[in-house]
């Protein structure tokens, strides 16, 4: 059964999404290696924002605004972006098991964005994000390829997805191999495997908007969405531009993808796991399922990026180390449901 908005109506439900996000960030920027005050977080968030005044200790201050604050914010936006393109990818291919990681479209981004960063391509003009971008869609479009050769089936696209990824992370090794300096491939292999340890604000005014963005997208196309679940045909025959709605949909998805790839590398497994444990939640109607997914994306991102910082004292993890850790157990239960499904 399909789940509605719960009881205290849809304002209520916008104000507590807000309030759980606010915690998160919050918790994000006072949980690290040096502890510091919940109130020290609000009071520098204060000063920042609203300029009131509080003395703080300068490095205090320095520590929760410029390093953990703007972590927690980008990894808001990476968790919603990736849930995001999760959802969609889902329901567009009528498949549990698609997401930006598995069919290859984050190996794509990553191999457009180190293109970008080693070898120059586009002269100047491609920036990062753009180059992610059109990697991106340039695997999306030759998993599709490669599925509908090998017959549509679910297990087509995953297989093709798998071959995709592995053609593009191939891909990558070789520009960093042969192109990039011992400094660049250190550098450039870390954050392949998700690192949020660089990012600051000027990271978040591109992640920030590029995730509101999508999620207004997505919702403008929710009921398509609820419609494509039960098939294209059924979509064409509720009066839906199926091959518009594909095209918008998919390209919002690689966007979201793209970006979040150039800003923090390759993390898998988010696009999987979360909007299953959303449907969980809120059931399938995608007009809910879309915030909440967004919502539970951000806040599982600021709590694996809170472990990656605190697990081992005295290092920082990969934070697609943490996702990894959590969603392949994820995985392997859903590969197991659908294997006991008559």
């Amino acid at each position: 059964m399909s789940r509605t908005v719960p009881p205290l109506g849809r304002t209520g439900a916008v104000i507590a999404a807000l309030v759980v996000l606010l915690a998160a960030l919050w918790f994000g920027a006072a949980i690290g290696e040096t502890a510091i005050p919940f109130s020290t977080v609000a009071q520098t968030v204060a000063n920042r924002l609203w300029n009131a005044g509080y003395p703080l200790e300068p490095l205090d201050e320095g520590i929760v605004w410029s390093y953990r604050m703007s972590r927690a914010v980008v990894a808001a936006a990476c968790g919603a972006s990736l849930a995001l393109s999760g959802v969609v990818l889902q329901s567009l291919l009528r498949n549990p098991l698609a997401d930006p990681y598995i069919l290859g479209i984050s190996a794509g981004a990553s191999t457009g964005a180190v293109g970008v960063a080693i070898l120059g391509v586009g002269a100047g003009v491609l920036t990062m994000p753009l180059g992610a971008f059109l990697g991106a869609v340039v695997a999306f479009l030759l998993v599709s390829l490669l599925a509908v050769r090998a017959g549509r089936g679910t297990a087509a696209i995953i297989l093709a997805g798998v071959a995709g990824s592995q053609l593009f992370n191939a891909l990558t090794s070789f520009i960093v191999t042969k192109a990039a300096t011992a400094e660049q491939a250190r550098g450039i292999m870390f954050w392949l495997l998700g690192n949020l340890s660089g990012v600051r604000w000027p990271d978040a005014w591109l992640a920030v908007p590029a995730a509101l963005a999508g999620l207004v997208v997505c919702l403008m196309h929710a009921r398509a969405l609820d419609a494509f679940t039960f098939g294209a045909e059924s979509a064409a025959s509720l009066g839906i531009s199926v091959r518009r709605t594909y095209l918008a949909l998919v390209g919002v998805a690689a966007m979201m993808t793209a970006v979040m790839v150039s800003i923090v590398g390759s993390i898998g497994f988010v696009g999987l796991v979360i909007p299953h444990a959303a449907r969980l939640l809120v059931g399938v109607r995608h007009g809910v399922l879309l915030p909440a997914s967004a919502l539970i994306g951000a806040v599982f991102m600021i709590l694996a990026d809170i472990l990656s910082r605190t697990l081992i004292p005295g290092q920082v993890l990969p934070i697609g180390v943490i996702t990894a850790l959590v969603g392949a157990p994820a995985f392997a239960v859903i590969l197991g449901q659908r294997r006991a499904r008559p």
